[in-house]
């Protein structure tokens, strides 16, 4: 049984865009507004960021072209510093990013389908335990990462329709909404305010800090960085892409691009509908503002500005569908990691085989499985802060194998070489590190537990090693 080659560029493309667009845009800015306090600067966060991850995108084109195998980036570490770096990278991503990540994201499909059908809202406990109350919003996140996770295994034919269908569906959603946004704030008072002196602070001044100014940037880009990732989902089903060698580059490119463009429409339309630093204790939408927005959901609030008591309403339906599409891409690519690792012996034999459908089916379901246990804990998001660090460190040793990778394979076929190489990966390395260093000064709590996660993949790693040895002897 083999892989089966069922993605072409747009499926591709979806997988990319899908992946990145979760909830992530409807709810970070409002963080980044109060860290940032002027709406240049809010803009400048997103746009730095689409950069950074255009830049890490084009040179990853690179890898997939030279390593055009199931497992993508876990495969392109191992292959650049050897087995132990590949597998910190697949420890993190099943223990925390991947499983995290469709924790998380399962339950804001949740939490806004409770929006529609209050039923199952986090106030419906089922089950008290005592030590853990199960709710009923938990059990509807849980049921559609079963769900996506059974359509998933019956082969990536089914799950490339689920994804093309909802990325597309939700694309043009976020367009929809965005211009509108746009067109119905042009005119208004925040309009005019937001944009007439974009970069004067609009915080208080007991709000001020002593902070650099980069410094502020690079730490504001925690959210924008969450909402932007999992691009790099393409990658681990490069075996199941039609020429992999030249579609993935193409898609990784024109995937994050359409995604980076529709970020900062959003932005700009949120900068159109509200002031970018209202009050806290606001009653309207408006009186709140984007840094203020009541529970940080800023699309929601934006929604209420345009369409009234319906916004709610409108502005669920459509997490409903960026979430649930957004987890189909993820479900989908991040089995094919934890398969190449089981190939290598370093994850559970079982995850190594694929179905009748040709598609890892025992490693989508440890994967379901973990990621259910972690919406049961209720620490998903605790978790996801932690590895942003760790994902930035990541992605910085990945685009430093392109340059191990030129030296000790310099002469294998690269079909597309990474864009402005060396200047742009250089830059990336630079900034990547810039970044983690501002989190490990202003912001530990995001850095230090990411970095633990990964260590404790160390002795894990040995262990495996170990039992592989065992088995071969």
């Amino acid at each position: 049984m083999s892989f089966r080659r069922q993605l072409g560029l747009f499926d591709s493309t979806m997988i990319v865009a899908g992946s990145m667009i979760g909830s992530g845009i409807f709810l970070v800015s409002a963080d980044i507004a109060r860290s940032v306090g002027s709406p240049a600067m809010l803009l400048l966060v997103w746009i730095i960021t689409g950069a950074l991850t255009l830049i890490a995108a084009l040179s990853y084109g690179e890898l997939a072209g030279l390593l055009p195998h199931a497992g993508g980036q876990y495969v392109y570490l191992r292959e650049a510093f050897g087995k132990m770096s590949g597998f910190l990278y697949g420890w993190t991503l099943f223990t925390v990013i991947q499983t995290g990540t469709i924790a998380a994201v399962a339950m804001a499909f949740a939490k806004y389908s409770s929006v529609i059908f209050p039923a199952v809202g986090e106030q419906n406990i089922l089950l008290d335990l005592g030590v853990m109350r199960i709710n009923a919003a938990q059990v509807l996140a849980i049921a559609s990462i079963l769900a996506l996770t059974a359509l998933n295994a019956r082969g990536v034919h089914l799950g490339k329709i689920i994804q093309n269908t909802f990325t597309t569906t939700k694309i043009v959603s976020v367009i929809a909404l965005a211009v509108v946004g746009i067109v119905v704030g042009w005119s208004t008072g925040a309009c005019s305010f937001n944009f007439g002196d974009m970069w004067t602070s609009q915080l208080p001044p007991s709000t001020e800090t002593s902070i650099p100014f980069l410094a502020i940037i690079a730490v504001a880009m925690v959210g924008s960085i969450f909402s932007s990732d999992a691009w790099n989902n393409i990658t681990f089903a490069a075996a199941e892409v039609k020429q992999p060698e030249r579609i993935i580059p193409r898609a990784l490119f024109g995937g994050v691009v359409l995604v980076t463009v529709l970020y900062l429409l959003t932005n700009v339309a949120y900068l159109s509908l509200m002031p970018l630093v209202g009050h806290p204790t606001g009653v309207t939408a408006v009186e709140r503002g984007i840094a203020y927005a009541t529970s940080d959901r800023v699309g929601a609030a934006a929604a209420d500005v345009m369409f009234g008591g319906t916004g709610a309403m409108i502005m669920a339906i459509l997490i409903m569908i960026s979430t649930f599409g957004c987890n189909n891409g993820i479900i989908l690519s991040g089995a094919r990691a934890y398969y190449a690792m089981a190939q290598d012996k370093l994850f559970f034999r079982k995850a190594g085989e694929l179905n009748a459908g040709g598609v890892p089916s025992r490693s989508l379901w440890m994967q379901a499985l973990w990621a259910s246990a972690l919406c049961l804990s209720g620490k998903y998001g605790d978790l996801l802060d932690y590895v942003v660090f760790a994902v930035l460190l990541f992605y910085v040793l990945t685009i430093l194998g392109i340059f191990r990778l030129r030296k000790t394979r310099p002469d294998e076929p690269r079909p597309i070489k990474a864009f402005g190489y060396p200047v742009l990966p250089a830059l990336y390395i630079v900034v990547a590190l810039f970044i983690c260093g501002c989190l490990l000064i202003y912001k530990p709590q995001y850095s230090w537990p990411g970095l633990i996660i990964v260590a404790a993949g160390i002795p894990v790693y040995f262990v495996w090693s170990i039992r592989d040895e065992g088995t071969m002897g």
